[in-house]
Parts: C-alpha cells; structure tokens; sequence
C-alpha cells in the first residue's frame, strides 16, 4: 500500500509539471511575435522651401523717424532754421545748403550735399546759434544738448560685406564742439551708428555734453552768440545729412524751454493818408 500511494504521489507531481511546462510554452509561443513583429516606420523627413529673395526682403523693415516726446524739443516742424548754417570755409568743409525736409511725415534738417562728400573725403559741417534759441540765463543752464541725426545715399558707391554695391550710406559718425566763455573752443565726444540696407537711415542718438562746466568751459549769460557745431566724417557713400529734435539740458538733465523769436517777415511799404502814390 505504501508504494502504490508513492507511485500514485509521484505520478500526480509528473503530471503537474507537464500542465506546467505546456502553459509556459504557450505563454513562449504567444508572446514571441509581438517582439519579432515590431515593426518601426521610416523617419520622415520634413521639407522646408527655401527663402525665396522676396521673403527676405520682407524681414528687413526700413527705419522710421525718431519721435520725441520731449516739449522743450527742437523740431523744426515750423519749417524755421535761422539759428543754423552751413560751415564752408574749413579747408575739410564738404560744400552743401541747409533746408528743411519731410521725411515720412516728419520735418527735419538738411545738408543737401554738393555730391562729392564721399569722393572728395569732407566732412559735413551744420553750425547752430543757441543764443538765437535759449534766454541768457538757459543758456548759462546748458549742460548738455541731445539730438537725432540721419544721412542717406545718393548713390550705390556703398559696398556690403557681400560685396555688392547697396545705395545706402553704410557708418555714418563724426564729432562736435563749442565755442566756449573766454572765446575758447569745447570738443564734444564723438558719436556714430549705420545702415547698410536702406537708402535711408534710422535716427543716431547723439548726446555732447560740457564735462568741464565746473572750470567755465560752457555758455554764459553774457555770451550774443553761443554756437556748437556737429560733424558728419568718414562717410562711405554719396549722401545728405539731416538734424532733429535738439534739446537743451541742464545739470540735472531737465529740458530747457526754447525762447526764439519768430522768424521776421518782409516789410510792407506803408502810405500816409494823403500822400501820392507814385
């Protein structure tokens, strides 16, 4: 008896192992082709036209005019510019008018220039009379005078980094300075910017300031005429320069109010009541 229940034990635990064995087998068979069969798509490539030369033109937006929010600002929207002329006489004096342009619906000043700036190397020259603009006793307030200045091209003498001939100015800087108290002449630090797509340019901020206010070198009260001058030097094209927004500053950096006298008109011939005209 006790062998049979051995042999019955024995044959029982064979027959567990085989159901077993199947079991895992099919779970082996079911499985296996969810790995074989992976199967993975060829990436796709995406496709991307190249920039045409007219989209990328359109990315390029001409600038526009400074605004200048600035009361006291200088802006010659009136069109008056009788405290301005041009400085011809310097041996390095590019020869040019003043006038006063619109430029996209903004008024501005100009130095028309004769047309051989870049070829002859001279330097553009604008002289203003800030006796003719502020009161003597502003005047004697100034510390520093701020402005926007522009230049354009007349010609495509301007050439890119690509080496293309482009009617624009390209980098348009220079300097300035004052005549001082005691007759003496101020340099102003230099200023600069540039365009190199446009015909035209965006404004160049400009700021002179009287660093040595302290020591008298600045305008006074006393003084009839209280002139600085701004330089365009250096340019690398045919073109004009243009002026707008001057303002006056004191040491505390408030704008100075502008006190000019209207431009004068032409006299009228008057006739006395009774008298012949002839």
């Amino acid at each position: 008896m006790e062998i049979k229940k051995i042999l019955a034990v024995v044959a029982a635990m064979a027959m567990t192992a085989a159901v077993t064995g199947c079991e895992k087998n099919e779970e082996t068979s079911t499985a296996q082709p969810s790995q074989t069969t992976e199967t993975t798509e060829a990436p796709t490539e995406e496709i991307t036209e190249a920039p045409t030369e007219k989209a990328t033109e359109e990315e390029l937006i001409p600038p526009s005019p400074a605004e200048c929010d600035d009361p006291n600002a200088l802006t010659f929207d009136d069109g008056d510019f009788s405290f301005a002329d041009t400085k011809l006489d310097d041996t390095d004096s590019a020869q040019g008018i003043l006038s006063v342009e619109e430029v996209q619906g903004n008024k501005m000043l100009r130095f028309s220039d004769a047309g051989t700036n870049f070829a002859d190397g001279t330097v553009q020259k604008i002289m203003f009379d800030a006796a003719k603009l502020l009161s003597p006793e502003n005047l004697a307030k100034v510390r520093s005078i701020e402005l926007d200045v522009y230049a354009d091209a007349t010609s495509d003498a301007f050439t890119n980094d690509d080496g293309e001939n482009v009617m624009a100015p390209g980098w348009i800087g220079g300097g300035g300075g004052a005549n001082v108290a005691g007759d003496e002449w101020y340099e102003f630090a230099e200023w600069d910017g540039g365009e190199y797509n446009f015909e035209m340019s965006g404004a160049v901020h400009v700021e002179f300031k009287f660093l040595l206010a302290l020591g008298g070198q600045c305008w006074d009260e006393t003084m009839e005429e209280a002139t600085f001058q701004i330089m365009r030097w250096g340019a690398q094209n045919e073109g004009n320069f243009y002026v707008d927004n001057i303002v006056f500053k004191d040491e505390d950096g408030n704008s100075l109010p502008i006190d000019k006298a209207a431009p004068s008109e032409e006299p009228t011939e008057v006739i006395m009541p009774g008298a012949m005209a002839r």
